[in-house]
């Protein structure tokens, strides 16, 4: 699978039901992220507001993903109501990487 894909949910290809319930939040957590990552650095959505908040809602911070810096970051930081929380991410470098290679070139192709 392709991180466009995994970015999309409407690919006939990728059911929305994919997945343990695990891997469904460690993908939610990174679209999140980048979602967070885009709006507060660049300026930019990548999603509505409704879309964000819709998924925020989604994330539970409970849940282990078996990656603990990132479950303890979520614990501690994660709130559905705000993206301020990004910017105590540990690994923005890597949400940056994300928005350049696979959002980053769609917009500049418009």
């Amino acid at each position: 699978m392709s991180l466009d894909q995994f970015f999309d949910d409407t690919d006939p290809y990728v059911p929305s039901v994919w997945g343990t319930d695990i891997e469904k939040e460690r993908r939610n957590r990174i679209k999140l992220s980048v979602a967070a990552y885009t709006y507060e650095v660049y300026n930019e959505s990548i999603m509505s507001d409704a879309e964000f908040d819709q998924l925020a809602d989604k994330i539970n911070v409970q849940v282990v993903t078996g990656n603990e810096l990132m479950d303890d970051f979520f614990r501690e930081y994660f709130s559905p109501h705000t993206g301020q929380w990004i910017h105590k991410h540990p690994d923005k470098a890597k949400l940056d990487d994300i928005y350049v290679k696979f959002f980053k070139k769609k917009r500049m192709k418009k």
